[in-house]
């Protein structure tokens, strides 16, 4: 490899190491996605809480922003020391971070929704368990989506940092590199899997995200109908 430059280096890295790189990169992807799952499932009931006692809001959300600006690797130092090292504190860490795009998207989704709406749920005889599974949520699926899309995104990145605990992930691909002597094309073949993943992440869930939003859904309902009416 030393008579090659960084661009055959990078192919060469990968033509040699390829299991190991998609290995890496399956295992990156599944403790993002288990620390933005299990914050989905804590984060989305607090959210719907906090929309109802909106004097709750403020004090959790402010909880999630704090969390939100340690850095990372301070997170990670100060779970290691009360998890030890390994994937579990890696989830935990991701799981903590993902909460706050989570709980706020939840939150400002539920809000603003048009209370007209829920008021004729309600005037139908609807309960505030069926009012909020049969109108609130579903129109503030897309909005919940995005804060996933958010905090997946942000695991990905963190995931990487996680390498330095023993995690695994493409992150300890990046870590060869920085200690190997000429380690750039190494480095590469973890960076760019690594922002690769998170571009895709944020496109499938954006397209998601635009698929179920309400307000479009409803436009390409009604603007056939406003056009056969005008002509």
């Amino acid at each position: 490899m030393e008579n090659m430059n960084t661009f055959q280096q990078f192919f060469y890295y990968f033509d040699e190491n390829g299991s190991y790189v998609f290995m890496q990169f399956v295992q990156h992807f599944l403790i993002s996605i288990y620390g933005v799952l299990i914050a989905a499932v804590v984060g989305i009931p607090i959210g719907i809480l906090i929309s109802k006692y909106g004097r709750l809001s403020t004090y959790v959300i402010t909880i999630a922003n704090i969390i939100q600006t340690i850095p990372g690797l301070a997170m990670l130092a100060i779970l290691m020391l009360a998890i030890g090292l390994g994937q579990t504190t890696v989830v935990v860490a991701v799981f903590l971070y993902s909460l706050l795009p989570i709980i706020k998207n939840t939150y400002t989704g539920i809000n603003n929704i048009n209370k007209d709406l829920t008021d004729s749920g309600k005037g139908m005889g609807m309960t505030k368990l069926q009012v909020l599974y049969m109108i609130e949520l579903p129109l503030s699926l897309s909005v919940i989506i995005a804060g996933i899309r958010i905090a997946l995104v942000v695991a990905i990145g963190i995931t990487a940092i996680g390498a330095f605990i023993g995690a695994g992930g493409l992150g300890d691909i990046i870590i060869r590199g920085t200690n190997a002597t000429d380690g750039t094309a190494i480095i590469l073949a973890g960076a760019i899997p690594t922002a690769l993943m998170a571009v895709l992440a944020d496109l499938i869930l954006s397209f998601i995200e635009r698929k179920i939003d309400p307000v479009k859904k409803n436009r390409k309902l009604i603007e056939p109908k406003i056009e056969s009416l005008e002509e």
